[in-house]
């Protein structure tokens, strides 16, 4: 069944759905759809339905940019020949942020079957189309209840919390591994450069969030294929953070390498370092950094176990922990959830 929705405001066009079917190259070689052409998908909308709402009451021109992704969890593998349904709503508004939550919903439309494959959270700012330096203050919605307008607030207090910190740390440098062996985080670790052209950017001429996803996803699942020569698919995201815009003409590098294994999921750090090398002397620079996790899948879909990741630096074991961590907390979280099912 299709789940229900509840709506958290009143004001019109808060909410839209956009849909497609999926296509052969859409997918992976088993038939299960990238994780990056969700995300896509799922970024797209946030920015139709945020664009639109922004320009609803301003007279200065503007178009909504991706700013933060929550995380985002792939419950369920969407297939090639499946219709894929993404709902869109704005959730809440501050100054400059907008918050939309979005739904995948996965239709099998020969069967007339469905199933909810993901849950996203996004966040906006909207910039000028004039002047892509200023920031546009967004209309604020009418909220269904005072309660849902002050839940949303702490939301948006939590992520910019975050992101704070996020950048504060975000000075890690990716070296490139010699010698390597099976298993190592060297043997694994992959690396994509790409030119920004017309076809990734949005209005203002800087690349669209989706893309930069779609991106990174792929890197990750070549890290997550090299490390277990299987078939492997998206589980989840962690948080994405886009610390800078990135405009047409740049070269960006986006590179993963594994961080940490357990038995059944393993997961992959992400950079995109953008070169602006039309206008800047000052190299590479940090732009988005994430964590993916990806399961490995046998041909009937069941879970396989993930090789162990040989640890070889003091560098490598303090991400492998840190990596653990975040695995535990996630996994407790899930706990309840699970019981709460049974």
């Amino acid at each position: 069944m299709e789940p229900s929705v509840k709506s958290h405001c009143l004001s019109p066009g808060c909410s839209i759905q956009v849909s497609r079917i999926m296509r052969p190259d859409d997918a992976n070689i088993a038939g299960n759809v990238h994780g990056g052409t969700i995300l896509k998908m799922i970024e797209e909308a946030g920015v139709i339905i945020s664009t639109r709402h922004c320009n609803m009451q301003n007279e200065e021109r503007c178009v909504a940019v991706l700013a933060r992704v929550e995380r985002t969890d792939f419950l369920s593998p969407m297939s090639i020949g499946e219709v894929a349904h993404v709902s869109a709503e704005i959730t809440y508004t501050s100054k400059h942020s907008v918050e939309v939550q979005v739904n995948v919903i996965a239709e099998n439309i020969i069967k007339g079957a469905k199933r909810l494959t993901n849950r996203a959270t996004l966040w906006y700012v909207a910039l000028s189309l004039e002047n892509v330096d200023k920031l546009v203050e967004i209309p604020s919605i009418e909220y269904v209840s005072p309660e849902e307008q002050e839940e949303g607030r702490k939301r948006y207090a939590a992520q910019k919390l975050d992101r704070i910190e996020t950048k504060q740390r975000n000075e890690d440098i990716f070296l490139p591994a010699i010698n390597v062996e099976p298993f190592t985080i060297g043997y694994s670790q992959s690396s994509l450069i790409h030119l920004v052209g017309p076809s990734d950017c949005a209005l203002h001429k800087y690349v669209q969030g989706g893309v930069t996803m779609k991106l990174m996803d792929e890197v990750a699942g070549i890290v997550a294929a090299r490390h277990c020569k299987t078939n492997i698919v998206t589980a989840s995201v962690d948080a994405i953070n886009f610390h800078q815009k990135i405009q047409k003409g740049s070269v960006i590098t986006v590179s993963g390498r594994m961080t940490f294994t357990s038995n059944k999921s393993m997961e992959i750090e992400v950079f995109v370092d953008v070169d602006h090398v039309l206008e800047s002397p000052k190299g590479k620079t940090h732009a988005v950094t994430a964590f993916f996790t990806y399961v490995s899948l046998d041909k009937d879909g069941k879970a396989l176990p993930i090789p162990m990741l040989k640890i070889e630096t003091e560098g490598e074991k303090r991400r492998f922990e840190e990596g653990r961590s975040r695995y535990l907390q996630t996994k407790a979280k899930r706990m309840p959830l699970a019981h709460k099912g049974q």
